[in-house]
């Protein structure tokens, strides 16, 4: 299984790391600026559209044509390989994703990774597993069916079942329960966690198996949040090498 860490951006310009053995996940909403780092061209990365965050708090008048050409661009000039649809099936409708996944598909040449999301239907799924080779089911707690799944992950073992008798792989984004991957076999995973020393001050450890965390003293956070991230993301690092033999 490979883990993605996400949002290392944040740290990226401080860090100055060498990422190029690391998995790592961006969202195009992080670069629109035109500023990125080199890491968004390595092999070990998969970048997410950002749609979720450029339609939180927008109006209707949002330009998504022009937002799905320029994400097409960003793609196109740092030859990614992995790279996600845009999901707004609630602002858009399904049938204007489709149309943007096809524009991906054409101008790009290579197929995004499609987004089932509870709307769509099972049977959608079948189809989504039919018609692709990688595709990725919604689990972030920023969404109600987010919420909704991770109360039972075991729901996903249909989902992970139905893409490997495929033989498709599948993605779970923002989903790593530590307890629950070494029975959810997805292909690959993202999570921003180890930001969470900066977030709600826990401390990180691998403890060979899976991740465990210390929650600081109540009334008392780390003052040095940067230096909480580097050491969470030193520990991720660790599990993200042992989900990539083990899990």
């Amino acid at each position: 299984m490979i883990l993605y860490l996400a949002g290392y951006k944040s740290c990226a310009k401080r860090w100055d790391l060498d990422t190029k053995d690391i998995y790592l996940l961006s969202s195009f909403w992080e670069h629109k600026s035109g500023r990125y780092g080199s890491y968004v061209c390595q092999e070990k990365h998969i970048l997410d559209s950002g749609a979720f965050s450029a339609f939180s708090g927008k109006n209707d008048s949002f330009d998504w044509d022009g937002y799905v050409k320029k994400y097409a661009d960003f793609v196109l000039k740092n030859n990614i390989q992995r790279f996600f649809e845009l999901d707004i099936d609630v602002v858009v409708g399904l049938e204007k994703v489709e149309y943007y996944r096809r524009y991906l598909e054409d101008r790009i040449g290579r197929q995004p990774i499609p987004v089932w999301h509870a709307s769509r239907g099972k049977d959608y799924f079948i189809r989504m597993c039919e018609e692709y080779s990688y595709v990725a089911i919604g689990t972030t707690s920023a969404m109600e069916e987010g919420r909704r799944i991770r109360e039972n992950p075991m729901i996903l073992k249909w989902f992970i079942d139905q893409a490997h008798s495929a033989g498709t792989r599948i993605h779970g984004l923002g989903f790593t329960n530590t307890t629950f991957l070494p029975f959810l076999k997805f292909d690959s995973v993202d999570s921003t966690t180890w930001l969470s020393g900066s977030r709600f001050g826990q401390i990180y450890f691998f403890n060979g198996k899976q991740m465990v965390y210390r929650n600081p003293p109540k009334g008392m956070r780390d003052k040095n949040h940067d230096l909480s991230n580097r050491h969470n993301f030193n520990e991720w690092i660790k599990f993200q090498r042992y989900a990539e033999q083990y899990l």
